[in-house]
């Protein structure tokens, strides 16, 4: 009978010499895992004809996963293609009346070589070149009057031009190509629904390195150091599960302790927040909370 009592005592004491070891044995910093989101929207507007992806599907950086209706886009690069024809036709009729006064303009000056010569030899009378020179100047003056007429002609062939490109980078934006390599968060629309330019299609993250994102105080501060190693701890079942970490990100000012968070010091006015890269292993999910404990002797 003594000897069960001794083992009761034993017992107590132990229970809360470890309940007591575990009050003051407190993580450096509590916090919520997070991810970079991006949301994906449609660059163009029409039928959305294919969308192959469903929440939660890894898809890979570049991957085609969807095409928006371009057959309205096509057709209108056809009418534009007619209007441009129709233009060449009326801007070749132009450009031939230029190139026959460029001939008589070539030959004009031709002609007032010669007349210089003979003039040189006391062969030719200055009538002659005044002539000449009075014809050179009127064809100048002709070439110059179809150029300007051409140029309304050249600036519309030009704009066409322009349209044509604009047709083309909206046909390479209906097809819907994924930005990053992530997980698929959230899918907003279905194959056949009609899209426009700015509607969100779906939202995705890297998963592979989550952050961590704890709050420490002014006094920690001093022990924490963007690139050092810390280690993570999340709930699991009756134990926690431990991963390493490492610091990427310290907050430049100081902030209000949000409610939410308990620090070493319990809950100090101000606190600095700070990012943790950890490597998922499929466990990690967004919003899931987590502790953070420097690599300090007393942690060890």
């Amino acid at each position: 009978m003594k000897n069960i009592k001794k083992i009761l005592i034993a017992l107590t004491a132990i229970t809360v010499l470890t309940a007591c070891n575990n009050n003051g044995d407190k993580a450096d910093g509590y916090g919520n895992f997070e991810a970079t989101e991006i949301t994906v929207s449609a660059e163009n507007t029409g039928k959305l004809m294919t969308f192959t992806i469903d929440e939660g599907s890894v898809i890979e950086y570049n991957e085609l996963i969807g095409h928006i209706d371009t057959i309205p886009l096509h057709l209108k690069k056809e009418q534009l293609f007619v209007q441009k024809d129709v233009i060449k036709a009326k801007s070749k009729g132009v450009l031939s009346q230029i190139n026959v006064l460029q001939a008589k303009l070539k030959t004009a000056n031709t002609n007032k070589t010669r007349i210089e010569n003979l003039i040189k030899d006391n062969a030719g009378t200055q009538k002659q070149l005044d002539d000449i020179d009075g014809e050179i100047a009127v064809l100048k003056n002709s070439i110059r009057s179809v150029e300007i007429q051409n140029a309304p002609v050249v600036n519309e062939l030009k704009s066409i031009d322009v349209q044509l490109q604009q047709l083309n980078d909206q046909i390479t934006k209906s097809r819907i190509q994924n930005p990053i390599r992530g997980t698929v968060l959230s899918k907003y629309v279905e194959p056949g629904e009609i899209v426009s330019f700015g509607k969100p299609l779906y939202k995705i993250a890297d998963l592979s390195t989550m952050e961590l994102r704890v709050y420490v105080s002014e006094t920690q501060l001093a022990n924490v150091k963007i690139g050092e190693a810390v280690i993570v701890k999340i709930d699991d079942q009756d134990a926690m599960k431990t991963y390493d970490g490492k610091i990427s990100w310290i907050a430049s000012e100081a902030e209000f302790t949000p409610k939410i968070i308990q620090t070493k010091e319990e809950r100090v006015a101000l606190v600095y927040a700070v990012k943790v890269q950890v490597k998922n292993d499929g466990s990690l999910k967004i919003g899931m909370p987590a502790e953070m404990w420097l690599n300090t002797e007393s942690n060890q």
